[in-house]
């Protein structure tokens, strides 16, 4: 019997010995090309975390993306992989509230908008719940979107009825204000949309001349300071598996979330955008800034998106006129290196 005891209570010691099982590694796809400065940035956001945790968080890249670009937060949330991000703007029914770093004119760069968006997000939208069924982990704009078409454009006369590829969101609504036809297509098809002629043009932001090989497409990007528009990402994952980290591995992801991951995707957005302004001056493309009148012209017609986006979100029992004068203070202080 004391045998027995002997070689029970060596088992048992054993067993807690044991090492735990090494945890399976967390599945992240990207819906944009693998050469695309978001795919990298995640894929880099992922080995820093890897490395942060000792190891003990690990990342898988799947080779294809399991869903359409716009059902990408559902497939997160179902546990088709376990990390991804989509431009709220797929999906304008659940995601209202981040039309708000999308109106027109907003931080000058990515960064000055995400970082200012990150700030205003976690403050006073977050708690209204459009982001329920999944972790948050960050969220962040794109640069200025601004105005790419295959004729030139001197007025609204010119722009009228173009028939213009969108993501959704505030760029449709954009599109529709100026008087031009907007049409939902994913980013990704947007070159065959040109070279084919179903698409007149394009809002989007610098870099994806580059991006999506646009420079022989198209003949004429029009800026706008601040851009016409831009597009709010949220960065998010699985809750169940978040759930499953221990609090250690939470807090060192959450370290290189928020703010961290909005200026850090603010900066790549800008260094993307700046080789899409040398592409577009290195071909055939025209590159013009806009004048004063159509400025003002645009802002004009633009304001009943403003509008539209107060009602909206004090709908979701935000303060939305305050929180949008707070946002653009923010864009300021940011703008001032605070």
């Amino acid at each position: 019997m004391k045998l027995h005891r002997t070689v029970l209570a060596a088992l048992i010691g054993s067993a807690f010995s044991m090492p735990a099982l090494a945890q399976a590694p967390l599945t992240f796809s990207s819906w944009v090309p693998p050469t695309h400065h978001l795919t990298i940035w995640q894929q880099n956001w992922a080995a820093e975390v890897e490395k942060a945790t000792g190891g003990r968080v690990k990342f898988q890249s799947l080779p294809k993306h399991p869903s359409a670009p716009q059902g990408t937060f559902d497939a997160v949330r179902d546990g088709l992989m376990d990390l991804s991000y989509v431009t709220a703007s797929y999906t304008p029914a659940r995601h209202i509230l981040p039309k708000l770093p999308e109106l027109p004119g907003a931080g000058d760069t990515a960064v000055i908008n995400s970082v200012a968006y990150s700030r205003i997000h976690w403050k006073h939208l977050h708690k209204a719940g459009e982001y329920n069924g999944v972790k948050l982990l960050a969220v962040w704009t794109h640069g200025p979107g601004q105005m790419h078409t295959k004729k030139p454009i001197r007025t609204l006369a010119d722009f009228k009825g173009m028939k213009i590829r969108s993501g959704g969101g505030v760029s449709e609504e954009v599109v529709t204000a100026l008087g031009g036809s907007p049409f939902f297509k994913p980013a990704g098809e947007s070159f065959e949309l040109l070279k084919s002629g179903v698409a007149d043009g394009i809002f989007f932001p610098l870099e994806s001349i580059v991006s999506f090989k646009l420079d022989t497409v198209l003949e004429q990007s029009t800026i706008f300071p601040g851009g016409l528009y831009s597009s709010a990402f949220g960065f998010f994952m699985n809750q169940g598996k978040w759930d499953k980290l221990s609090k250690q591995d939470q807090a060192i992801i959450e370290k290189f979330s928020g703010e961290y991951a909005a200026r850090s995707n603010g900066q790549s957005w800008d260094t993307a955008d700046q080789r899409g302004l040398a592409a577009i001056k290195a071909s055939s493309m025209k590159l013009v800034n806009a004048d004063p009148a159509l400025i003002a012209e645009v802002q004009k017609r633009s304001q009943p998106i403003v509008d539209a986006w107060i009602k909206g979100a004090s709908a979701k029992g935000i303060d939305a006129r305050a929180v949008l004068a707070e946002f653009r203070e923010e864009l300021k202080k940011v703008a001032a290196g605070k």
